[in-house]
């Protein structure tokens, strides 16, 4: 799995111009599912998504988690980040796992961050969705999982 974990002052999904989902300070989490991923590596995602120490304490250094900052995380699944633009024009989307396969596993994500007693809203699986964010920081980290691991 790959995500795109940013630390936003609020963020929100739109899809057919109605908001289905917004949070206030938080994480925004762009989540694709690779082909192969297992609900080891969702559950290892989560994990790290809530316990990320990239928040202000009091003396400005990033030292707290989601948790610690008492945080919202908005999950957007995003096939996308598993797109290979090395060869040609148009990116490959081939190494992204088949939606009936991805669906569970970023809806996995989702229910882990929430048992983690983080409030996680999400986008709508498949749908054409916009996203509107405010990056604080900007503070933006790229994660892959694999093997229930971060690499």
């Amino acid at each position: 799995m790959r995500a795109v974990v940013q630390r936003v002052g609020r963020a929100c999904v739109r899809v057919e111009g109605g908001t289905i989902a917004e949070i206030g300070h938080g994480l925004l989490v762009l989540v694709g599912a690779a082909e192969g991923d297992t609900v080891e590596d969702a559950a290892a995602l989560a994990e790290k998504i809530v316990s990320m120490r990239v928040f202000p304490d009091r003396e400005r250094r990033m030292n707290q988690s989601v948790v610690d900052a008492g945080g919202e995380v908005l999950l957007v699944s995003q096939f996308t980040l598993l797109g290979d633009v090395r060869k040609g024009r148009r990116p490959s989307f081939s190494a992204a796992a088949a939606p009936e396969l991805a669906e569970p596993l970023v809806d996995a994500v989702a229910a882990a961050v929430g048992a983690a007693g983080v409030t996680c809203s999400t986008g709508v699986f498949g749908a054409m969705m916009d996203v509107e964010l405010v990056n604080e920081g900007p503070v933006t980290l790229i994660l892959d999982v694999a093997g229930g691991r971060v690499q």
